[in-house]
């Protein structure tokens, strides 16, 4: 069996790194698999292959904001990844992320159309229902039809003009008779958001997304991690996420929280601040993003809780890596985390409510007793969230379209 990936980005960002864990695993069982990708940092060595270029890359980017248009101006790069297509001729073509300023969306969905190439679309997030959003939030317009979005300012921004409605209109029209399609989501929660758009009539399955649960994240001693950031107090709150201060992932409410609970014997412990030293609380301690994940994984196990602040997530693989750490999930209710971490693994509040959010806090630190013990905690993220379980899963499904 041959297998193409397809993703903006290969072995780095969250994606990123599904698509090698992807295509090592796929390989392993036996089968032959090419991996493209389209742009950021990839490993030095690595046999995946990048469609795109800086300049072109740019030029799109600089295109969108101009014309309001997006996933549409990138020429040379699609050119390129049809001809590795025709030059492989894979059983299945596996898209993951196609927005990213890096290939014309149209133009490779239209191909695999008319070659009648069977193809599984894993949504990692909402774009391809939407008129352009990733996550569209409370906006409710991606049902019916995007007019006047309220996110134009937001990736992918426009400057001047609001396509929504145009480019809503022409993502409708490119699913229509696609015959070999399955769409993939990572959460129950994002595949009942699918079957209320325009997609609801595709095949639609759900497969969770896999970390490595044997060597990786595993609960670890923080012991000397602890002493070395010369952490004293009793409890500790670990906040983890790329661009954590980002208005998505909401670090600003993690500074909330802290200046709430300035008295209590809690330090909060934030990873993934861009700029650290713009941070001066004396319970806060802020490290910039950790690229080590055996590293990564000793923050996780050091937290008493880990403390989720994002809007929206369609999955959240930094839940499950918390749990898989053994560490349990206090935040707001962003979507699919509450599936990730169900109760007894996590509770949440609604978004914005920084009463609630302190205050569950607070008592969860006196009553562990409302969570599964940190064996259980790893356990449940063991059996629900393995990269070999995500791997076999997916072998099935391409077995399953051939």
């Amino acid at each position: 069996m041959k297998i193409l990936l397809l993703d903006v980005n290969y072995d780095h960002s969250s994606t990123g790194r599904i698509v090698a864990d992807l295509k090592n695993g796929i390989e392993a069982h036996g089968h032959t698999v090419l991996a493209c990708y389209g742009r950021d940092v990839g490993p030095l060595e690595s046999d995946a292959v990048k469609i795109s270029n800086s300049l072109e890359i740019i030029g799109h980017a600089a295109l969108t904001r101009i014309t309001g248009l997006t996933g549409g101006f990138s020429p040379f790069a699609t050119r390129k990844m049809i001809e590795l297509i025709d030059n492989f001729s894979p059983d299945v073509v596996h898209l993951h992320e196609l927005h990213g300023y890096y290939i014309n969306i149209d133009t490779v969905v239209n191909y695999l159309k008319r070659k009648n190439i069977r193809t599984v679309w894993t949504f990692h997030c909402e774009f391809m229902y939407t008129g352009k959003c990733g996550h569209a939030y409370d906006c409710e317009q991606w049902k019916t039809e995007c007019v006047q979005c309220p996110q134009l300012s937001v990736y992918p921004a426009s400057w001047f003009f609001d396509r929504t409605t145009t480019m809503f209109n022409e993502k409708k029209r490119l699913f229509k008779n696609f015959d070999h399609l399955q769409i993939v989501t990572p959460s129950r929660w994002l595949a009942d958001r699918v079957r209320q758009s325009f997609l609801k009539e595709k095949r639609i399955d759900v497969i969770y997304n896999g970390i490595n649960v044997e060597e990786i994240f595993v609960p670890r001693d923080p012991t000397d991690l602890r002493k070395k950031l010369g952490i004293r107090t009793k409890h500790v709150i670990v906040s983890i996420g790329p661009d954590l201060m980002s208005d998505r992932k909401g670090g600003h409410w993690v500074l909330e929280v802290a200046k709430t609970l300035a008295a209590e014997d809690i330090t909060f412990l934030m990873v993934g601040v861009e700029r650290p030293e713009e941070i001066s609380m004396p319970n806060v301690i802020a490290i910039p993003r950790v690229s080590d994940k055996n590293l990564l994984a000793q923050y996780y196990s050091m937290g008493d809780y880990f403390l989720l602040t994002s809007k929206k997530e369609t999955f959240s693989l930094v839940c499950a890596e918390s749990l898989a750490c053994g560490t349990p999930i206090i935040g707001f209710d962003a979507g699919a985390p509450t599936e990730v971490a169900p109760a007894g693994y996590g509770y949440f509040v609604d978004y914005g409510d920084l009463e609630r959010l302190s205050g569950a806090i607070v008592s969860c630190l006196n009553n562990p007793s409302l969570f599964k013990s940190r064996q259980q905690c790893a356990w449940y993220a063991k059996t629900n969230f393995s990269k070999q379980t995500m791997i076999e899963a997916y072998i099935k499904l391409y077995l399953n379209l051939i």
